[in-house]
Order: C-alpha cells, then structure tokens, then sequence
C-alpha cells in the first residue's frame, strides 16, 4: 500500500527538496497545507490543499507529515503531529534547543512513532566520498579536518531566514549540516571556540561563523560566508601522509530545482571538473573518482522504516545532539571563551 504524506508548508524546500523525493521513493503527495493552491494543483493534481496546519492533521488516511515551515514552528508542529498519530520528517534545524529535540524523541518513542530530520546533507556526494577516503586510510592518521559553505549572498532579503526569530541565522542553517558532517566524520570533540557574526549591510541575524574544534591532536575548522565570491575548499582532510581537498557544492539541489528526477541516471553525480584530489608530500595531484549522491536514500529509508519498522534515516537523537553543539557555540561567541564537551557533546 502506497503511504500517504501531507506536507506542512510549500516553499523552496517543500517543493524542490521534499516532494520529488517523496514520489520518487514510491509514497503520494495527498496533501499539502498552504496558500499555493496554483503551485501544488499544477505539480500534485490529486492532491489536497488546505488553509492550516491544524486542518492538515484533520485530513484523513495520512501516514507521513513533513513540517518545512520556518524553524520556530517545527516543535509545535512536530508535537501536535506525533500527538495525531502521525509519523514526521521535520526539516532541519529540528528544533532551536538540544532539550527540545530530545523530549520530542521521547514522546515519539511513547506514541511507537517514526520521527526522523532530514539532515539530507549526509548523503552529499562530497561527503560520502570525504567518509570514504578516511576509511581508505590514505591520508593518514587525520591532523585537520576543513569544511567551509561559502556564498556570495550580499544582500539581506526580505524572507524569514533573514529575520531575528527562533533558531535563525547560518549557524543554525547551513551549521547543522557542517556540524553534522564533522561529528559523524569524527566524533564528537573535546572543545570549541567560535565567533558568529553578521556582515552584510542591514543584517539582523547572523549570516556568518567560524568554529574551531579540537578531538585529541585533530583540529576541525567549519565557516561560512555570504561575502564568499571566491569560496574555499568545501572539504579539506589534512593526514600526516597526504591532504585529500574538494571544491564545489554538491549538485542536488540545482538538479532538483532545475526538475531533474531523483530516478535519472544522472542525478547527483559530480562533473569530473568538480572531483576532489589527493596530494601527497611531494605535491603530486591525483583526481579522487566521486561517490553518487543520494537525497533519495532518506525517503526511501523512511518509508522502509514506516512500512517494517525499521530505524530512521536521521534520528532526532542526532540531530538534537548537533543542536547541542550549536547551542555552545553561540555560548561562546556571545561570552568569549572555550567550551569543553563531554562525549556526549554536552556542556555547560
């Protein structure tokens, strides 16, 4: 039987992010809570369209809801969902605090229900190779770990990830996936020292940050600009044998804009000028052959674990975790010094 997903909300995410996905992996968009009655009728005829969240949970027969509404709603919604019965995907960041996150884990382990965040960024192309590389053992024993996401974005717009609000700004955006991409490569670290900022003229919401992260004799470096016209290395793994380097941002998200299917052949893998090299100590370069990307991994993981009870694609214990970390870095931008964690990523 095919499961049924409502959506909450149908934006830039929704739209291209979610729901090409949602159908690729063999579930039905059958309804989506949203003034773009136009927009959805056009890509989703047979689904339903309706004014609110409240009455999205009102529709019956639905499986699955997928809250990518602005970050300040995704706890309430999540909640009433789970409350509902229903199973959820809620879009990152999942919540603005690690004890948020983890008390939504628990009731869904009460209510015997699937809640996973779509941390899709774990299935990059860039990153499943970066894993791949570390686990060749080629490099070395790891010294540096290097992950910058840099845009040239100058001007402040007038959308909601431009305005003070809950769980706002780049640290908390494009943050929970470099964070995320560093504890799965690594670990969780033995401290962090950060500065969060904001750049751009008329920003109210940060739209910068540098963390600098230490495990050991590792040292782990994350950035982001949005005054990047000249962007650094998405990935930089520095081995006591040889660096492994890749510039470029993995190409799923402008396929699926660009209405690339997920089930094309040619969905997310990386043009050969976009691959990543070893360099060894002498400086010799050699091109490193890409692992695909996989969005779709997620949903079909999803709808296996709805389906037969299965684990989660991203479970909302890591993803409150990377909240965590989150959490002690503004902690220390605000005040100005290093924050020790434990092994659990907690601190004080």
């Amino acid at each position: 039987m095919t499961l049924r997903v409502g959506f909450s909300g149908f934006g830039a995410a929704g739209r291209f992010l979610h729901a090409p996905l949602v159908k690729a992996a063999g579930m039905e968009v059958a309804a989506v809570a949203t003034s773009r009655v136009e927009e959805v009728s056009g890509l989703h005829p047979g689904a339903r369209v309706v004014s609110g969240f409240e009455a999205l949970l009102d529709v019956p027969g639905l499986d699955l809801i997928v809250v990518v509404t602005p970050n300040a709603l995704h706890v309430p919604q999540v909640e009433a969902a789970l409350e509902a019965g229903r199973h959820v995907v809620v879009d990152k960041p999942a919540t603005p605090t690690r004890a948020e996150g983890e008390a939504l884990a628990d009731l869904a382990e009460a209510r015997d229900l699937k809640l996973a965040v779509y941390h899709n960024r774990r299935w990059d192309s860039d990153f499943l190779t970066a894993r791949r590389v570390l686990s060749e053992g080629r490099l070395g024993e790891l010294r540096g770990l290097r992950m910058h996401w840099d845009r040239f974005r100058p001007q402040v717009l007038d959308r909601w990830r431009d305005r003070p609000a809950v769980a706002s700004g780049n640290l908390y955006d494009l943050g929970s996936h470099l964070i995320d991409q560093a504890l799965l490569l690594v670990g969780t670290p033995d401290w962090l020292q950060a500065d969060v900022f904001a750049q751009r003229p008329g920003g109210v919401t940060d739209d910068g940050f540098e963390v600098l992260m230490a495990k050991g004799d590792l040292r782990i470096s994350l950035g982001v600009t949005l005054i990047g016209a000249t962007p650094r290395d998405r990935f930089r793994l520095e081995g006591l044998n040889a660096a492994y380097r890749k510039t470029g941002l993995d190409v799923q998200e402008d396929q699926l804009r660009a209405g690339v299917s997920p089930l094309d052949p040619a969905f997310g893998v990386e043009p050969e000028g976009q691959w990543g090299e070893f360099v060894d100590g002498e400086g010799a370069r050699s091109p490193v052959r890409p692992e695909r990307g996989s969005w779709l991994s997620f949903y079909k993981t999803m709808r296996e674990a709805i389906a037969s009870g299965g684990e989660v694609p991203v479970t909302m214990r890591s993803a409150a975790r990377t909240i965590g970390v989150i959490e002690a870095a503004h902690a220390s931008a605000r005040d100005g010094r290093r924050i020790a964690l434990d092994t659990e990523g907690r601190w004080q």
